[in-house]
């Protein structure tokens, strides 16, 4: 079995994949259009916010790949990063079975199934950083 290293280093790797799989969304949901009804304030917040997370799962995925000694090393900066990060995948996981449209999952049934398994996954991953 891998030492759990290498499963941060990995779940570096997912949050990666994450990340970059949420550039096309704009596009696929067809945000523009969905947004035309909105004020120009909850449109440019909208837009902000996406970019954000997508530069925050970006910066998790960085923090995994280049400093996963220090995310399992049990001293505190590393405790509490690793606990942020299971509770932050953690919920994701009843925030994509139960919030999102039940019919836009099924029409994306694979991967609807691939992010949550994905984000069961980190969290479990980073729960056990969180316990070293």
């Amino acid at each position: 079995m891998l030492p759990l290293l290498a499963w941060i280093q990995i779940a570096g790797a997912i949050q990666l994949a994450i990340g970059l799989a949420n550039l096309p969304l704009a596009t696929r949901l067809q945000y523009r259009k969905n947004l035309a009804g909105a004020s120009e304030i909850v449109r440019q917040i909208f837009y902000v916010h996406a970019a954000y997370i997508v530069l925050v799962v970006l910066g998790f995925a960085a923090l995994s790949l280049l400093f996963p000694t220090e995310l399992v090393s049990g001293r505190p900066l590393g405790r509490f990063l690793s606990t942020f990060l299971a509770i932050f995948w953690l919920l994701r996981v009843p925030i994509q079975l139960f919030y999102y449209p039940a019919e836009i999952r099924r029409q994306n049934r694979l991967a609807d199934v691939i992010f949550i398994v994905a984000f069961a996954f980190l969290a479990l991953i980073f729960g056990l950083a969180a316990l070293r």
